[in-house]
């Protein structure tokens, strides 16, 4: 329990020993360690991930991997991190007061940290500047919902914007953090107020990743209907279809609103909310499962029970692992998908006992983005080394394999 009867009226238990502020940037280096991984764990596997997002590769097989160098930085930003916390607890010793004065410590590593992305370094750092050149171009381009033709690294910017909707609620503490400090008499480690700002802020904040992928998803659709009429993309009915799985988010963030500040007590509302966080769960994990994963689990019966497939809805070419590692990933994603739309519950920030429990959940979604990018990444790479007859590495990416095994029977 995180409620300490000492401290209630201005701090939780969790939150005097790690401050919102701090809550935030361990995520964030949690995430540079997770691409990490991801790198890492695809190199061994022969899965090029610089080449899907057109990276450039090295040049030289005496330059380390790119995995080495997010290592390096991941490395870095851990280290300041774990300098800036101790510092904070030796200066604050869990007492109120002294968590409240402090404040500016967190804020100070926040700083740092988006320096370390931001602010061009030079080489003699050592630290990757190629990689976060890139990062920072990706970034401005997706922020307002643009993407890359296919050969300027279209799925990199697909990989990033789906990566920021599971950080929405990061984002939105990130804005509570300094709200709290700007405010007067505020303190970024005090308890969150996540209705500082307005009661519209969050929400908006909570929006926007969703609304940069549905952006990028009409682009998508119209880059397909000015094509070719007939073309080997289709009408572009994918790419409106992704539209409205990103779309589906948006009610399950109204109705949480109005739960929250305009009707706590009615009955309409939370229904509407159940309802609206059912659509929006189901929904994503289905495309996650047929779309981003190719997996015929949806598929018709004759497509499950495909011989050729190296298991039950599963699809011919696993690279990742045995099957059993396939149908536990699908269990997992479907749990936790359940509990990233549950997050939004406006019950939870209002009670300080929770403040853990949001940070839980915070971070089991950040635990699935990170899976679900391994298995997104190898779809990719298999569709790319072998692309249905007729398409070309341009037209594949978003899961243009319909009907891919009825088909070749």
């Amino acid at each position: 329990m995180d409620g300490d009867p000492a401290v209630e009226s201005e701090l939780d238990s969790f939150s005097l020993t790690f401050p919102l502020p701090y809550r935030v940037a361990f995520i964030v280096v949690l995430a540079v360690w997770g691409w990490g991984l991801n790198l890492h764990y695809l190199y061994l596997l022969k899965i090029d991930v610089p080449t899907l997002i057109r990276y450039p590769g090295r040049s030289s097989s005496h330059h380390p991997p790119h995995h080495l160098s997010v290592y390096r930085l991941a490395s870095v930003l851990t280290s300041v991190f774990v300098f800036s916390l101790l510092l904070f607890w030796a200066f604050t010793h869990r007492n109120p007061d002294l968590v409240l004065a402090w404040d500016w410590l967190p804020l100070t590593y926040l700083g740092v940290l988006l320096a370390l992305f931001a602010v061009p370094l030079p080489r003699t750092t050592g630290l990757p500047r190629a990689g976060r050149v890139r990062l920072r171009a990706m970034l401005r381009r997706i922020a307002l919902g643009g993407i890359a033709e296919a050969k300027d690294g279209k799925f990199g910017d697909i990989l990033l914007a789906d990566v920021l909707t599971s950080y929405a609620k990061v984002l939105g503490d990130l804005y509570v953090a300094l709200c709290m400090f700007l405010r007067t008499n505020g303190s970024a480690t005090a308890r969150p107020d996540r209705g500082c700002g307005g009661v519209v802020v969050i929400p908006v904040i909570l929006a926007i990743p969703s609304l940069i992928r549905l952006r990028q998803c009409l682009i998508e659709y119209g880059r397909v209907r000015r094509g070719p009429i007939g073309g080997s993309a289709g009408w572009g009915g994918q790419h409106l279809a992704n539209a409205l799985k990103y779309s589906s988010a948006f009610p399950v963030i109204l109705f949480s609103a109005l739960q929250r500040n305009w009707a706590p007590g009615s009955t309409v509302i939370y229904r509407l909310w159940v309802a609206a966080c059912t659509v929006n769960s189901l929904y994503s994990f289905y495309w996650d499962v047929a779309k981003d994963w190719d997996l015929t689990l949806f598929d018709g019966a004759r497509a499950r029970n495909n011989p050729e497939l190296a298991a039950f809805g599963l699809r011919r070419t696993l690279r990742l692992g045995p099957p059993g590692l396939y149908y536990g990933v699908v269990a997992l994603d479907f749990v936790l998908r359940c509990t990233w739309s549950l997050k939004l519950s406006p019950h939870l920030d209002r009670v300080a006992d929770f403040e853990s429990s949001i940070f839980v959940v915070e971070l089991l979604e950040v635990m699935r983005r990170w899976i679900w990018v391994f298995f997104r990444v190898e779809t990719e790479w298999i569709r790319s080394s072998n692309p249905p007859v007729g398409l070309g590495i341009d037209d594949i990416l978003l899961g243009d394999y319909q009907d891919r095994y009825e088909d070749e029977d």
